[in-house]
């Protein structure tokens, strides 16, 4: 007997999707819940996948000008650098290694301007930093030691008001006595580039020059500040780091992109937890609706659920035919709604254009924003993610209804037939 009553709750349930024919109603709710849970997953897959998409374009960005990870000293000059780039090439996971010189100075041409002057060896840096690819006007190759070139970012070129071939200013945070009294030391620097990331703080604020340039104007002699590098995997860039500096004797401080830029990127993380719990909500209200569905149900049911009991239907029986229709409705719409989102997130490069052309405005204009394309990255964690909390929503929105189908008197809902 146990075996022909074990498929009763799925048959029932199965059945139970359709409302009799004098009362479509419900089964147009039960469509209207479906839909709305697929509606919620999709639009959290895809709103995730978009912002995931955005993520990466920035990182990369930001990755292109601050490497993946620095080794600095913690005082004085960094003297054994060239023992660190030369580990660092032989180490399987660097992709390439670099020395730096860094200092915030004053640029004046026109007008005076606030900078941060990185030193770097035109030969290394492109092994660390996409700067070479950012370029707009002039080459990396252009900075030449003993000649005392620059390249500026787009906009602190154009705060200073300057062009390739013009003169700047450039004042060392230092103060040296002379007999004109206390000055810090300047050198005149020939304007050679300008390169443009899409990242205002290094647009606006950063100037690159040769780094035995800045070793003789910010008086490192043969050091320099650091060595940056970059890994084929950036999430292990600290750990990397740190083994090539165990190796080096002194104390030496170990930085990685994710601390350069810590509150940035705490920031996104955040702004996608909260976009995650706002848009659960939409996936919250659908399979809420389950609840009505599932109660309008059992009051339908009442005289069948009523005979069931009679004939000896357990109670946890009654429970599971509704947790089965219920459950059935929210697995249909988690279906669909990862597809559709898949589909979407997928697609979004094509969508997006063709709703601009059909629609005749630009979702993000080129004259104001830098990153004119919705960027998308579908991740499989997001979708596995989505898909269980919209299925345990489902899940828990049968649990009143099924329990009150549980409780029906069979004596009462009868007398009413």
């Amino acid at each position: 007997m146990r075996a022909m009553y074990q498929p009763l709750e799925a048959f029932i349930g199965l059945r139970y999707l359709q409302a009799k024919r004098r009362n479509h109603f419900i089964s147009f709710i039960s469509l209207i819940s479906m839909l709305g849970i697929a509606l919620g997953v999709a639009t959290l897959i895809t709103v995730l996948s978009v912002m995931n998409g955005f993520e990466k374009e920035l990182r990369e960005r930001i990755l292109g000008m601050i490497s993946h990870a620095t080794i600095q000293p913690f005082e004085g000059r960094f003297t054994q650098w060239r023992e660190v780039v030369e580990n660092a090439n032989r180490h399987a996971e660097v992709v390439g290694a670099a020395p730096y010189i860094e200092r915030e100075t004053m640029i004046q041409n026109r007008r005076v301007h606030g900078a941060l002057v990185r030193g770097v060896d035109p030969e290394l840096e492109p092994t660390v930093s996409e700067v070479a690819d950012a370029m707009i006007a002039g080459s990396l190759d252009d900075l030449q030691a003993g000649e005392y070139t620059i390249i500026l970012g787009v906009s602190l070129a154009a705060s200073l008001g300057v062009g390739l071939g013009e003169k700047v200013t450039v004042y060392a945070p230092e103060i040296r006595s002379t007999p004109m009294g206390a000055i810090p030391p300047m050198r005149r620097f020939t304007v050679v580039g300008v390169y443009e990331v899409g990242v205002h703080e290094y647009d606006s604020a950063l100037a690159i020059i040769h780094i035995q340039d800045a070793g003789k104007l910010f008086r490192y002699g043969d050091a320099v500040g650091g060595v940056r590098l970059k890994l084929k995997d950036l999430f292990r860039a600290w750990s990397v780091a740190r083994d090539l500096a165990m190796d080096l004797d002194g104390l030496y401080r170990v930085r990685d992109w994710s601390q350069q830029h810590a509150n940035y990127f705490r920031a996104v993380k955040t702004e996608k937890a909260v976009m995650t719990i706002i848009l659960s909500l939409i996936v919250a209200v659908a399979a809420f609706n389950i609840i009505s569905t599932l109660v309008m149900v059992v009051t339908d049911k009442q005289s069948d659920i009523a005979i069931l009991k009679t004939m000896g239907t357990e109670p946890g029986k009654i429970m599971r035919i509704f947790i089965v229709q219920g459950s059935l409705i929210g697995i249909i719409g988690t279906i669909l709604g990862v597809i559709g989102g898949i589909a979407l997130a997928t697609n979004v490069d094509v969508i997006v254009p063709w709703l601009e052309r059909n629609l005749g405005f630009d979702v993000l204009p080129a004259d104001i924003y830098y990153i004119s394309d919705l960027p998308s990255e579908l991740r499989w964690s997001n979708v596995m993610t989505f898909a269980g909390i919209s299925l345990l929503l489902s899940l828990v929105a049968t649990l009143y209804p099924a329990w009150r189908a549980s409780r029906t008197h069979p004596a009462e809902a009868l007398s009413y037939e």
